[in-house]
């Protein structure tokens, strides 16, 4: 079986615990506005690799793990390739290598096929990366073009089987750094019993120069990241 990669890197320090090797997965159904890789949409534009490759050239960083790293898949969204996905944690998991899902959650469903797909995955992956990036579910389809309903549906059945979490919020400016909305996440989050950490991360605007390339225009022009004041209330209210 081969998947789709667009890129990856040797050296990743905030894709999970400790130094990891960080595999890019090519395609991604989201069309997030405020996106820095709209070039990871497309899966067709990645470069096939066996899953076997992609451990071989992840054990060659191996000594730079420490007891904590690992190898940590992120997008575009892995879950759309999930059967080349779990082959690679399993091979993964033959060499004792811990594993880190980084997803968005979209594709989720908990019907068929998909579902015992996914239940197989959770089987060789030792913690998932959930990015919930809108907790109200009109202003998630403004944001990113889908709905938000399966993907708190993924993060409270993570829940119920005790799969360790990490969530990611993104904090963009007039989209979802409303004080309601964040309370209502924290709300929505206290409901879970496997959340370890919680991530805000600041929007940027440093992925501009790659929508104008595409030729597409940029959904948020004149919407600045936001200040440090707002980034730190988010981490209160949220209890980063």
């Amino acid at each position: 079986m081969e998947g789709y990669i667009h890129s990856l890197e040797s050296f990743g320090s905030v894709d999970g615990p400790g130094v990891r090797y960080v595999i890019f997965f090519a395609g991604c159904p989201m069309r997030c506005q405020f996106c820095h890789n709209p070039d990871t949409w497309k899966m067709e534009a990645g470069t096939k690799y066996t899953a076997g490759e992609l451990i071989q050239k992840a054990l060659r960083y191996r000594t730079y793990w420490g007891k904590d790293g690992g190898i940590t898949v992120s997008g575009g969204e892995p879950l759309l390739q999930i059967e080349f996905l779990t082959e690679l944690f399993e091979k993964a998991k033959e060499e004792g290598i811990h594993t880190v899902l980084d997803t968005s959650g979209s594709p989720f469903t908990r019907e068929t096929p998909f579902f015992a797909d996914f239940e197989k995955l959770m089987k060789v992956t030792d913690l998932v990366l959930l990015d919930i990036k809108q907790i109200d579910e009109e202003q998630h389809r403004l944001l990113t073009g889908r709905t938000n309903r399966n993907i708190l549906d993924l993060a409270e059945y993570l829940s119920e089987i005790g799969k360790p979490v990490w969530i990611r919020h993104v904090l963009v400016p007039e989209r979802n750094d409303d004080d309601r909305y964040l309370k209502r996440l924290r709300a929505f989050l206290d409901t879970l019993k496997n959340v370890e950490k919680i991530e805000v991360l600041p929007y940027h605007t440093l992925g501009i120069y790659k929508w104008k390339e595409l030729g597409m225009e940029y959904p948020l022009e004149g919407i600045d990241p936001p200040s440090r004041e707002r980034v730190e209330n988010a981490r209160n209210i949220l209890g980063c």
